[in-house]
């Protein structure tokens, strides 16, 4: 038996890093204030964690549109691989050429990732774990991850491309 409410229980753990980090961006400024020292010092050092936390927290809260989407997402071993209901597959992340964000799919938009060769991987944004993904396209070199966070809100009318690999030269 639960005394909070499904609904709040949902929106505490969609923006569990931003509290985290407000948390420890509180108690850093309170020890950092009221301290002196090495606590002081420790406090100071846990504010600019706990801030650093609320940053990165609130891009991974925009990133996450959703749940109860057809399929489950995972990474394993530079492997981005989805098992959805009626198709699947895996790219690999060394060999992505291009993310792309196709919004005119129902119920709900995908990534479509498309390896050397062609291969593209379409994952709902909505999907079971597809948050995992905001990690697998920050690592992602020269991505722009404030587009991304605003093209997933805007809700285009056609296909956007989110990164790609660009020129690639020979030597």
């Amino acid at each position: 038996m639960s005394f909070i409410r499904p609904e709040l229980k949902q929106a505490i753990w969609r923006w569990r890093e931003t509290l985290l980090g407000l948390f420890l961006a509180s108690c850093g400024m309170l020890w950092a204030v009221t301290q002196q020292g090495i606590l002081a010092a420790i406090g100071t050092s846990l504010a600019i964690v706990g801030a650093l936390l609320i940053f990165a927290g609130i891009q991974r809260t925009r990133f996450r549109v959703g749940a109860g989407g057809p399929g489950v997402v995972q990474v394993d071993e530079r492997m981005v691989i989805y098992y959805g209901p009626f198709e699947g597959g895996s790219v690999s992340i060394d060999a992505l050429e291009k993310v792309e964000l196709e919004p005119r799919t129902k119920p709900a938009a995908e990534w479509v990732l498309t390896e050397t060769g062609g291969q593209a991987l379409h994952i709902p944004t909505n999907a079971m774990n597809a948050e995992i993904l905001f990690d697998v396209f920050a690592a992602l070199d020269g991505i722009k991850t404030e587009n991304m966070l605003t093209q997933l809100r805007s809700n285009p009318g056609e296909r956007v491309k989110i990164w790609d690999t660009g020129q690639r030269r020979l030597h």
